[in-house]
């Protein structure tokens, strides 16, 4: 089968990857391939199901725990290494800020004592010795054993050069779009028998409901920290917004707030900037000599209720929506368009109201 794609985000190159050993692709997309002005690209990539299930339904949680078991097998089949882990994540919340940090216990949807668990000063020694020795010592704690996470940028790169050793043909800096059933580029229709819009924002006047797309505004700094040893994501109660910090390979750390409600463009503001310094420095002192890498923001692609849909009109395949749970659910996301396309969805699990046939 002939297969055109449109979007080489994150989605778009991990189904590129899954149909490519049975299927001939083509890649369109308006950026360069190394993605940088994606939204993949900025991401902390943090694999949390529990933690988001805070704001999630329980639909989403079960999502985002069967893509924790499918990114081992996507992993494997790259021709690059990649830094994946799943050691676990931990929130921590300051005493004036430990009313949030109950809240959010109270909100989480998977098994205390399995899925998450409260623990003292002597466990998160054990876990984090240098959070554990800080001055200001933390005593409101959450330990979320099975979260993951890995690293973007490593992956984006290690599909390139998958996808382009496996022979796919890759049409860079082309935006198109869907015509009567075919893809406009380059100034002429490209037919194929099947065709899967992944262009997120990209995609909202082809969506079918294109009022309800928006984009949510994300904040993120990249820093490096050889002061700093942190061996799993941490999020930090916030009065405005809960604040991650995902410490990658080689002392690098990937700091963000979750979302902010605004389709802002605008570089970040010095405000954000300052917020997620100041929470850096609060959670660990040896941040005040890190080398700040990078400041950027960016904006995710997100339906009326933030939870992603899939569309199939004919031969069109249309996946949009995934919010800030782009790393948490491609890997299901995918597996669902690749089932379609091969005629197994009954193989699957069912999710309710992922699926919309036009």
């Amino acid at each position: 089968m002939n297969i055109g794609i449109l979007g080489a985000g994150l989605i778009g190159r991990l189904t590129a990857l899954q149909l490519s050993n049975d299927h001939q692709v083509t890649l369109f997309d308006a950026d360069d391939e190394q993605a940088t002005q994606s939204a993949a690209y900025l991401a902390a990539a943090m694999l949390a199901p529990i933690a988001e299930s805070v704001e999630t339904s329980h639909t989403l949680m079960q999502m985002g725990q069967r893509s924790q078991l499918l990114w081992p097998q996507l992993l494997a089949q790259l021709n690059a290494p990649v830094f994946f882990q799943q050691a676990g994540s931990l929130i921590l919340a300051f005493e004036q800020d430990s009313g949030n940090l109950q809240d959010f216990a109270r909100h989480l949807k998977g098994i205390e004592g399995e899925d998450f668990m409260r623990i003292d000063s002597t466990r998160l020694a054990e876990l984090e010795p240098e959070l554990a020795a800080q001055s200001k010592p933390f005593k409101h704690l959450l330990y979320l054993p099975h979260e993951g996470q890995l690293d973007n940028r490593q992956l984006l790169k290690a599909l390139q050069s998958t996808l382009q050793a496996r022979g796919v043909t890759w049409h860079a800096q082309t935006p198109a779009e869907i015509r009567d059933g075919q893809v406009w580029a380059n100034g002429q229709l490209h037919a194929f028998d099947r065709i899967i819009d992944c262009r997120g924002l990209g995609g909202k006047t082809q969506i079918p409901s294109p009022s309800r797309l928006r984009g949510v505004r994300g904040e993120v700094l990249r820093l490096y920290a050889p002061e700093v040893i942190l061996n799993r994501p941490v999020r930090l109660m916030h009065p405005r917004y809960p604040i991650y910090i995902a410490p990658k390979e080689n002392h690098h750390f990937v700091v963000g707030a979750t979302q902010i409600e605004s389709e802002d463009s605008r570089e970040p503001t010095v405000r954000s900037a300052l917020e997620l310094l100041s929470a850096c420095f609060s959670v660990h002192k040896g941040f005040a000599e890190a080398e700040i890498l990078q400041i950027a923001s960016g904006l995710r692609p997100a339906l009326g209720d933030n939870e992603p849909k899939i569309w199939v009109n004919n031969k069109v395949i249309q996946i949009n929506g995934l919010f800030r749970h782009g790393y948490l659910l491609a890997p299901v996301m995918v597996e669902q368009c690749v089932a379609l396309v091969n005629g197994k969805t009954d193989d699957l699990p069912q999710y309710p109201n992922l699926i919309e046939t036009l």
